[in-house]
C-alpha cells in the first residue's frame, strides 16, 4: 500500500509539473510577490508517520489562509459551539476579502475560512489574553502537530500583511460596528496578520493536518486534540468553503476537504487515510494554487481517495 501511494505521489507530481510557472503570484502583499512561481512541492503524511514527498517539499512558504484551519480548531476547542454566534457555516460564493455580504447579513461572516470569518475566529481566541499570548498558542499548536519546534512567523510577511491590510481593517471595523468583535480591531488584526505569516513547508504542513484525518486525534502522539464530531465539521467546512468561490470546482475535481492560501499552499484531508500538502505560488483567479490543484486532482484519482466513493 505504501509503495502504491508513493507511486501516486510521484505520478501526480509528474502530471502537474508541465504546468509549473502558470498562474499569477499574489502581488497585493509585497512580500508574497517575491515568490518563485516555478517552485512546486508535494507531501503526503500517513497515520503511521510515513511521509512521501516530491519536488520542493522542504521549502518553507507563507501559510496565509491555510492557517485558518488551525485557528478554527483552537477556537472550537476553547469556546465550542459558542463560536457559531460570531461566524456562520455557509459558503460565501464571493471573494475571500469581500465586504458585500457583511452589510446585507448584519456583520456576521458567512464562514470561518473567508477573511472576515477568520478575523472573527481570532477574536474569539483572545478572551482576556494578550495578542502575543494568542499568537504563541497558535504557533505552539502548529509546531506540536508538525513535530517541529523550528516553525516560526516570517516577520517580513507579517509586516507586509499589516502595511497592506486596509481591506482587512475595513472588514474588522465593519464587524465591530455590528458588535461581532469583542476586542479592539488592532488587537484582533495583530493576531490575524501574524497567523497568516506563519511559514511552513509541505512536509510539516501535511504532518500538522493529520489530526483532521483521524477524527481529531494526533495519530503519532495519541492525543485527542478535538472531539471527533468537531473534526468532521471542520472537514465539512473545508469542503464547502475552503477555496472561496472555487470551492465547488475543487470538490468536483478532487473530492476531498481542502484549504488553500494565496501563498500557494493547499492542505487537503483524506478522512481515515492521511493528509496532503502541496505548494506552488502561481494562483488561479480564485486564489488557489493552479499547479497544486492539478496535482491533487491526479493524486486523488490515482489513489482512489474521495469522500464521494
Amino acid at each position: 500500500m505504501k509503495d502504491h501511494l508513493a507511486r501516486c505521489v510521484a505520478e501526480a507530481y509528474a502530471q502537474a509539473l508541465p504546468h509549473r510557472g502558470s498562474g499569477r503570484v499574489a502581488d497585493y502583499i509585497p512580500a508574497l510577490a517575491k515568490a518563485d512561481p516555478n517552485r512546486f512541492g508535494f507531501a503526503l503524511a500517513l497515520p503511521d508517520g510515513t511521509v512521501h514527498t516530491a519536488g520542493d517539499a522542504d521549502e518553507p512558504f507563507s501559510l496565509q489562509s491555510v492557517s485558518k484551519v488551525f485557528t478554527l480548531a483552537l477556537a472550537l476547542r476553547r469556546v465550542g459551539s459558542a463560536l457559531w454566534g460570531s461566524v456562520g457555516r455557509e459558503p460565501s460564493g464571493s471573494a475571500f476579502n469581500s465586504i458585500v455580504q457583511l452589510e446585507s447579513e448584519g456583520g456576521l461572516p458567512r464562514n470561518p475560512l473567508i477573511n472576515a470569518g477568520a478575523i472573527a475566529t481570532s477574536d474569539r481566541l483572545i478572551d482576556a489574553r494578550s495578542a502575543d499570548a494568542v499568537v504563541n498558542e497558535i504557533l505552539d499548536f502548529v509546531r506540536a502537530r508538525a513535530g517541529d519546534a523550528s516553525i516560526a512567523i516570517d516577520p517580513e510577511v507579517a509586516v507586509s500583511e499589516s502595511e497592506t491590510g486596509a481591506r482587512n481593517r475595513a472588514l474588522a471595523h465593519f464587524m465591530a460596528s455590528f458588535g461581532t468583535l469583542r476586542h479592539p480591531v488592532e488587537t484582533v488584526l495583530s493576531v490575524y496578520f501574524r497567523q497568516c505569516a506563519i511559514a511552513m513547508n509541505c512536509r510539516q504542513l501535511a504532518r500538522a493536518g493529520l489530526f483532521l484525518a483521524m477524527g481529531g486525534r494526533d495519530p503519532l502522539t495519541g492525543e485527542q486534540l478535538i472531539e471527533p464530531h468537531r473534526a468532521r465539521r471542520i472537514n465539512a467546512i473545508m469542503m464547502l468553503c475552503g477555496h472561496y468561490d472555487n470551492s465547488g470546482e475543487f470538490a468536483f475535481r478532487v473530492g476531498l476537504p481542502g484549504k488553500s492560501g494565496v501563498g500557494g499552499g493547499i492542505l487537503c484531508i483524506a478522512p481515515g487515510q492521511g493528509s496532503i500538502a502541496v505548494w506552488s505560488p502561481g494562483l488561479t483567479e480564485a486564489g488557489t494554487s493552479l499547479v497544486g490543484a492539478i496535482a491533487l486532482e491526479h493524486f486523488a484519482c490515482a489513489a482512489g481517495w474521495s469522500v464521494f466513493d
